[in-house]
């Protein structure tokens, strides 16, 4: 099962400050040791909204936004990839998370991946193909998540 722990944004990260060494340094062993463990997939911070834009679509057609965004707790600073046996054991990881972070005060999500096998009969078999080829060519060109260019 692979899972996605979202950090969520609060007014520094929006803000742009950027970690401290003591944070980067706790936030390294952390994903040493799910490197260790054979669970993580891939890992990023996010820059502030004010870098990004929003894409929103109305009768098919799109419309851009550019950040900032105002509510801060919907945003998004960071997120993990893993890949683990339970929801229950990356639950696990996720209360391992290093305490220091937003002074103490940082709200963790969780979120399942859906799997091929988790939309039944209408991902058709020409589909999961597809989505198979897809995948594997991400991985040769070296485009995975977390791969740096």
């Amino acid at each position: 099962m692979r899972f996605m722990i979202l950090r969520k944004a609060d007014k520094n990260t929006e803000a742009g400050v950027l970690p401290s060494e003591e944070l980067l340094a706790a936030m390294c062993k952390y994903n040493e040791e799910l490197v260790r463990a054979g669970v993580m997939l891939a890992g990023e911070g996010l820059q502030p909204s004010s870098k990004g834009a929003r894409v929103t679509f109305s009768g098919g057609k799109p419309a851009v936004v550019d950040g900032p965004f105002a509510e801060t707790k919907e945003l998004i600073a960071g997120f993990t990839m893993i890949e683990v046996k339970s929801k229950e054991e990356a639950i696990e990881w996720v209360k391992r998370w290093p305490a220091i972070d937003g002074d103490g005060a940082v709200e963790i999500e969780l979120r399942q991946v859906f799997e091929a096998s988790d939309f039944g009969a209408e991902f058709t078999p020409e589909l999961r193909e597809a989505e198979e080829r897809m995948r594997d060519h991400i991985l040769q060109s070296g485009k995975a998540m977390g791969a740096k260019p």
